[in-house]
């Protein structure tokens, strides 16, 4: 009989980050690009970073900033031309292994006991709607994110601007 895999929610550390950086790179196609000088920098500018870890192995990571940041993304400065005290989330990534074992929702309800305690207002995000990312679209849905806002981007790309208000 197999024993149930020890999960741990962790603060990312540098010794992970060849593990985030082959979990982004597996699912860039949703993600912008990351490579370790820009990891760094992201990991310098968090206010939260955590890996989720399944026997001593990142199976997923989240990246997130507060308003006000020095941050180069365009999503993420539209939020902080419109809101103040929010916390977005810049990426979240679960291993294809791992994905079903409900670890995105564990690391959202940590960043929102996170983001609650610090007295922060809102959490913030995107999603792609060109191309469709359906699986983050129905996630969010149910998380209770409502869309305030779209953005289209180079090329064929647009975003959903998400917004999920804080209870505190």
């Amino acid at each position: 009989m197999k024993e149930d895999p020890t999960v741990l929610i962790r603060p990312a550390q540098e010794p992970d980050f060849d593990e985030i950086l082959a979990l982004n790179s597996a699912f860039v196609a949703k993600l912008s690009p990351l490579d370790q000088p820009a990891l760094a920098s992201l990991h310098e500018l968090a206010v939260y970073f955590p890996v989720v870890e399944i026997d001593g192995e990142v199976a997923a990571f989240l990246v997130a900033l507060t308003s006000g940041a020095h941050y180069d993304s365009l999503n993420y400065r539209w939020f902080d031309e419109r809101y103040n005290d929010f916390v977005y989330i810049d990426r979240i990534v679960v291993a294809a292994k791992s994905q079903g074992k409900a670890l995105g929702l564990m690391v959202y309800k940590d960043l929102e006991a996170f983001a609650t305690k610090e007295g922060y207002q809102q959490l913030v995000c995107e999603y792609d709607i060109k191309p469709r990312n359906i699986t983050s679209e129905r996630f969010h849905r149910r998380y209770g994110f409502k869309e305030v806002g779209q953005l289209a981007l180079a090329g064929k790309k647009s975003v959903s601007m998400q917004l999920y208000r804080l209870e505190g």
